[in-house]
């Protein structure tokens, strides 16, 4: 089975930056796409960014353009999200999602367990 990882996540005050990263391990797969949700308390999901594997072709959430960045590591296997100037709005746990872009959001094939990311004000 397919497993992701993530790591990053933490405390930090409005204004400032963490970086958060989603490593794959096991049985290889064919998703095309990494990317990343998030769900605060009370909230529905949220989609956040996207990057295709292969070439890393990059889409973002209105409501993070400008500041998160996601980028490839070390494999088309890794992904991590950079954010920027972060917002109290931005408090939530994060998820790593394998799966295909679809209609500015993404359909999951695997998550990965979460990270919480607490921006306080």
């Amino acid at each position: 089975q397919v497993q992701l990882v993530e790591s990053g996540g933490g405390l930090v005050q409005a204004g400032g930056s963490l970086r958060l990263s989603c490593a794959a391990s096991g049985r290889t797969f064919s998703s095309s796409d990494m990317g990343w949700f998030r769900r605060a308390p009370g909230k529905e999901r949220e989609f956040v960014s996207s990057i295709r594997r292969s070439d890393g072709t990059a889409y973002y959430a209105d409501s993070v353009k400008g500041r998160f960045t996601i980028s490839r590591e070390s494999a088309e296997n890794t992904v991590g999200l950079q954010m920027n100037r972060l917002k109290p709005e931005d408090t939530a746990v994060y998820y790593c999602v394998a799966g295909i872009r679809w209609r500015g959001t993404m359909i999951p094939d695997y998550w990965g367990q979460g990270t919480q990311v607490t921006v306080s004000s």
